[in-house]
C-alpha cells in the first residue's frame, strides 16, 4: 500500500498540515477525496468493484472513480489524476462538480467533491484498483442499492443518495 502524503484540514476544508495516508486513516484526520460519476450517452452510470486488495472496503461497488485528494492538489486535478489512473479516461470536456460531502463515519472523515462527466468507454481497468465495472440505469441502481445496500462502499451509498436529492440525471 502507498503512503502518500495527504492535506490534512479542519472543518472548513483549510489545509492545517501533512500527513501519511497510513496516519490520516489512522487516525481519523478530517482529509480529501474527489470521486466522479461517469455516465453515457443512454444515460448510464458506470460503476467499478473496488479490488479485493484495497485497505478499505474491498470488493463493493463504487462510483464510477475515486481517489484521495494529495498534498498541494487540488479537488479537480485529483479527479482528473484518478479518472486516468483506474478507468484510463482522459476527460476532454471540464469535469462538472455538483456537491460536497462533508467528513463523517460514512466519507472516511473524508471532505469529498462529487464530479459528474460523459464518456461511452470502454475503459480500462486498473488491475490494482479495480476488480469489474458495469453500466447501470439510475434506476436499477437505486433498486440494487436498496436491496444489498452491503454491496457498495459507505461513501457512494450516501453519493449516490445525494445525487438523486440534488440532481436530475
Amino acid at each position: 500500500m502507498s503512503d502518500d502524503i495527504f492535506d490534512i484540514v479542519n472543518e472548513r476544508d483549510e489545509v492545517i498540515g501533512q500527513r501519511p495516508r497510513r496516519e490520516a486513516h489512522a487516525l481519523g484526520l478530517r482529509h480529501r477525496a474527489a470521486h466522479v460519476l461517469v455516465f453515457n450517452a443512454a444515460g448510464q452510470i458506470f460503476l467499478q468493484k473496488r479490488s479485493q486488495s484495497k485497505d478499505n472496503h474491498p470488493g463493493v461497488w463504487d462510483a464510477s472513480c475515486s481517489g484521495h485528494v494529495d498534498a498541494g492538489e487540488d479537488y479537480p486535478a485529483a479527479a482528473r489524476r484518478e479518472l486516468i489512473e483506474e478507468i484510463g479516461l482522459c476527460a476532454t470536456e471540464p469535469l462538472e462538480p455538483l456537491f460536497r460531502l462533508t467528513p463523517c463515519d460514512d466519507t472516511g472523515q473524508e471532505f469529498i467533491q462529487i464530479f459528474r462527466t460523459r464518456a461511452e468507454g470502454p475503459f480500462t481497468l486498473h488491475p490494482q484498483e479495480i476488480d469489474d465495472g458495469k453500466w447501470i440505469t439510475p434506476d436499477a441502481l437505486d433498486r440494487w442499492m436498496s436491496e444489498h445496500p452491503h454491496e457498495f462502499s459507505p461513501a457512494f451509498r450516501l453519493n449516490w443518495r445525494t445525487f438523486r436529492q440534488r440532481i436530475v440525471s
